[in-house]
């Protein structure tokens, strides 16, 4: 006699959807972006996952733990990017025309973007469990810059594409691209780091 399949949230049904964690974190993203952490409920991330409520206990312990899972994943996903466009410069040129495709499109590049990231910056800013997330994310983003820029310079650029894509996303006139252009050249004067030349050279 053939076994009837188990219902949505039994055991076997989790492990016939093994991407239910991945879902529930992205649907979580989606329901911050919309209303805001304050208005994110278990509830309402179960039914943007498309899951049973009580599946959300199997895999989150609360929804900080869900909070924190998905603002990570968040973090690092514009990491990624982030690091990416610096890997493809070449010299200090290309470097500094990163920087600036860094703000002008891949930083804040949605609405979506901007929210989740004030959204982590105000937890970040009352709780230091999630500032972890914040200072590793900075961390990154200095590395990458550091392939090509000493660390002071690495730390003023990231700054910089801090403050000027918060800037351009919340000004109501739009921003001439030609700005962003002259603030990182002023303040990316020098050569590549001997860090980057080196690991250049060795390649």
């Amino acid at each position: 006699m053939a076994h009837e399949a188990a219902p949505p949230g039994t055991r076997l049904g989790r492990r016939n959807d093994p991407d239910r964690r991945d879902r529930i974190i992205d649907a979580c993203l989606g329901v911050i972006a919309e209303v805001g952490v304050a208005g994110t409920t278990h509830r309402k991330v179960a039914e943007a996952a498309g899951v049973p409520l009580g599946s959300m206990t199997y895999y989150f312990a609360g929804m900080d733990d869900l909070l924190r899972e998905a603002f990570t994943r968040f973090a690092m996903g514009v990491s990624q990017q982030f690091a990416g466009r610096m890997a493809t410069a070449t010299d200090l040129a290309s470097a500094r025309a990163a920087v600036v495709a860094i703000v002008i499109e891949d930083v804040f590049g949605s609405a979506r973007d901007l929210v989740l990231t004030h959204e982590l910056y105000t937890l970040a800013a009352r709780r230091p469990e999630y500032r972890t997330i914040t200072s590793a994310w900075m961390a990154r983003s200095r590395a990458a810059l550091e392939r090509h820029f000493d660390p002071e310079t690495a730390r003023q650029l990231d700054a910089l594409i801090e403050g000027l894509t918060i800037h351009r996303a919340l000004d109501a006139e739009p921003r001439d691209p030609a700005e962003v252009v002259r603030a990182v050249e002023r303040i990316a004067v020098s050569a590549p780091s001997r860090a980057h030349s080196v690991r250049g050279a060795e390649a």
